[in-house]
């Protein structure tokens, strides 16, 4: 019989394109109304300045902890979806967006596969990934790097402004 228990998965939430806190809000509202989503944490908000490509408007970010029935696969589906229905483009990499939400973790599971890497490559490297989440639970592992408060206070708080 498959295990249907809630797996405990982590999102980064971040926009940069329209009113962003209140696309930030809609969209975990919308992420916690699938049914297969049990529950839905989000964090306090936070601007960031952008990485990458410079040329454009500061990022609102968050991070949300969510308990869902539905696979990794399925999971990311879903927060694309979400992001198409929120407006999303990818004219090139890094570019400003409406939306984007990332797949952190799900329940500390390891993959390589190119279509969907866990944890994320590089969620241990970004502050505004780390402090949201670490906003929310403090013990939560990110891969074999540390726990959210550990790398949050490694990555320190430059760049990085509570809302």
């Amino acid at each position: 019989m498959p295990d249907t228990r809630p797996a405990t998965a982590a999102i980064a939430l971040g926009s940069n394109l329209g009113a962003s806190a209140d696309t930030i809000a809609a969209a975990a509202e919308s992420l916690r109304a699938h049914p297969q989503i049990c529950s839905l944490r989000l964090s306090p908000l936070y601007r960031t300045a952008p990485i990458g490509y410079a040329d454009q408007p500061d990022f609102t970010n968050a991070a949300a902890i969510v308990e869902t029935t539905l696979t990794a696969r399925e999971l990311l589906d879903l927060m694309q979806q979400t992001e198409q229905k929120f407006g999303r483009e990818r004219p090139f990499p890094n570019a400003p967006r409406t939306l984007d939400l990332d797949l952190i973790d799900y329940a500390q599971t390891e993959s390589a596969d190119p279509a969907l890497t866990l944890p994320h490559p590089r969620a241990h490297l970004r502050a505004f990934v780390v402090r949201p989440l670490a906003d929310l639970d403090p013990a939560y592992p990110i891969g074999r790097h540390g726990t959210a408060a550990v790398l949050a206070a490694a990555l320190g708080t430059e760049g990085i402004t509570p809302m």
